[in-house]
């Protein structure tokens, strides 16, 4: 709603501007070394985020409950949110519609509450979803379509597939599907890939991927991934989770445990690996958490095959779930994060420190291309009781910085602890939407440590602050050979927007492409961020303007589907807009 309104708003300014005379209208092209490369995040120098005037970020609190912890989150391209936990711990605090109740549960005879429910972020309301089988620690992707795909889960629901698609009724819900996984899949990683299929990549006692949909061979659409058996710590595991990145040529990074791998699942064969990170443990139950970089697409036409850096930070020693999950005793969480350019010839590690040690954190990367980490422990691992001292200051990443001790900053901190089973995603508008918390096998309101929370968050990053509001673009369409909002590969598509301050030096500009994520256990599933190519910027009046960019050229380097298209004018991103790749 505020998106709409700010636009309109800025139609209404450019027509009165109209009536007085509008000079002449002015463009150029640029090319592919338009300047705004300089730096993607903040173009022509643009303020840094320890400069921003609007502070370090606030944190609103948008529903003191909404009945359901949130374990697993997933934005929709409706601006909507699926949130879902667990359904086997008994009653939530949400009920079901009357006449609704599941009579599967291992807890409850029959159980008339929800354990999944839809938040919708333009009302800041939400309503109960209605899920059959155990969804307890499963993964999910958003398919070509924009259709939830979601696997996995527990007993009951450890081979189960359901799907959510979006309806303008509003009287959509969760639909189980009748065919199962080759495997059960608990604490499993889901990613969409090129060919619209989606792959699902391990899991508690599961050394296999499959996909989805289904296929049938010699292998009943199972294949043996000996590397998750290679980074199976003994009693721990320290490898569920796994974190998936795919790659601009269709193979996938996969890292477990220290190690890491680049996969070929045409051929079923691991075609590179890497050296392990230095230090501790990084997967679950020593949580920590992984983001694939930007990704710049310059040149024309823009290169297939760009540059490609991981980033992973936080989790715990080997051997930290142990002492915390049996003796109760909590190792200090892991301050490093390793950054790894995984496309140069001899890729290594490159170590850098945090402001703060961190465990169950959630990495997301916002519109202006940093990387931001809230959520978590500073003390134990993942699991029922397992983690301390809980972490309330996010922290701000800024991978364009060339001075290392500057990366880091910390921003304004919540109230709220956010420990295990806590989830993070971005919104459309730039805010990102925090939730969940339940450190116990129940939902436990009374506990003396992290009672279970019910409530959600919006962090405001400081780009947010109402003193930049002359920077901010507001985008009020989108134009494309393909018609509407929808985009084919290796096209130039134009966007039209309105900005008070007009653009300096001929841009500084840029238009970021985020995939929605799946955020479950601190990795935010298909997450990614494109810088498109700048290929001209034309005038159309004193407030509005058009700038031509370069579509992605392949699948590999964008799955088909639907992506938030975000506008950041000299370091200041407005409300995003839907873009569907095809």
């Amino acid at each position: 709603m505020e998106f709409k309104i700010r636009r309109f708003i800025f139609r209404l300014i450019v027509v009165s501007f109209a009536v007085f005379g509008a000079p002449a209208v002015g463009g150029y092209r640029t090319g592919s070394g338009m300047a705004v490369h300089e730096d993607q995040t903040m173009p022509f120098g643009g303020p840094r985020t320890e400069e921003f005037a609007g502070g370090s970020g606030e944190w609103v609190l948008l529903q003191g409950s909404v009945g359901v912890s949130a374990m697993h989150m997933q934005l929709m391209p409706d601006n909507k949110v699926v949130i879902f936990d667990r359904t086997d711990f008994g009653a939530s605090n949400l009920s079901l519609p009357a006449g609704k109740c599941r009579y599967n549960d291992e807890v409850l005879l029959e159980d008339c509450t929800a354990h999944s429910l839809l938040y919708d972020i333009s009302t800041n309301t939400f309503r109960p979803l209605m899920v059959r089988t155990n969804v307890w620690c499963s993964s999910g992707s958003l398919d070509a379509n924009g259709t939830l795909v979601q696997t996995g889960g527990y007993h009951r629901g450890d081979r189960k597939m359901r799907t959510f698609t979006s309806c303008d009724g509003g009287d959509c819900d969760w639909v189980e599907l009748q065919q199962n996984l080759t495997v059960q899949r608990w604490y499993a990683t889901d990613q969409i890939l090129p060919d619209g299929r989606i792959i699902i990549v391990g899991g508690r006692r599961a050394f296999t991927y499959e996909f989805f949909p289904k296929i049938k061979d010699g292998n009943n659409g199972a294949y043996l991934l000996p590397f998750l058996v290679e980074t199976d710590d003994p009693k721990e595991e320290n490898n569920l989770y796994p974190f998936l990145h795919l790659l601009p040529d269709g193979n996938l990074y996969i890292f477990a445990n220290q190690r890491s791998i680049v996969l070929d699942y045409h051929t079923d064969r691991v075609v590179k690996r890497f050296p392990p990170i230095p230090g501790e443990k990084r997967s679950y139950p020593a949580t920590g958490s992984s983001v694939m970089l930007p990704i710049r697409l310059t040149g024309y036409p823009p290169t297939p095959y760009p540059a490609v850096e991981i980033l992973i930070c936080g989790g715990n020693k080997g051997g930290a779930y142990l002492k915390a999950d049996k003796e109760h005793v909590y190792e200090p969480a892991s301050r490093t994060c390793g950054r790894m350019r995984i496309t140069d010839p001899n890729p290594i590690w490159e170590m850098e420190l945090m402001p703060m040690g961190r465990v169950m954190s959630d990495m997301l990367i916002l519109p202006v291309g940093d990387v931001i980490i809230l959520n978590g422990g500073s003390k134990g691992t993942a699991g029922w009781e397992d983690g301390d001292d809980p972490v309330y200051h996010p922290v701000l990443y800024k991978p364009n910085e060339p001075d290392p001790s500057r990366r880091f900053s910390v921003l304004n901190p919540t109230t709220i602890p956010r420990m295990y089973h806590s989830s993070a995603i971005l919104l459309p508008d730039g805010r990102i939407l925090v939730g969940g918390s339940n450190p116990h096998p129940r939902y436990n309101f009374t506990a003396e440590r992290f009672p279970t929370d019910l409530s959600l968050e919006a962090f405001r990053p400081p780009y947010m602050s109402p003193v930049y509001a002359r920077l901010r673009p507001s985008i009020l369409s989108i134009e494309s050979a393909s018609g509407g909002n929808a985009i084919s590969y290796g096209e130039t598509f134009s966007v039209t927007f309105g900005v008070l301050e007009p653009p300096q030096d001929g841009g500084g500009l840029a238009v970021n492409v985020i995939a929605p994520s799946f955020t479950t256990h601190s990795f935010a599933m298909n997450q990614r961020m494109l810088v498109l190519d700048v290929y001209a910027l034309q005038q159309l009046s004193p407030l509005t303007y058009k700038i031509t960019v370069f579509a992605p050229l392949t699948r590999n380097i964008a799955p088909p589907g639907y992506y938030m298209v975000f506008l950041v004018h000299r370091g200041i991103p407005g409300h995003s807009i839907w873009i569907r790749m095809r």
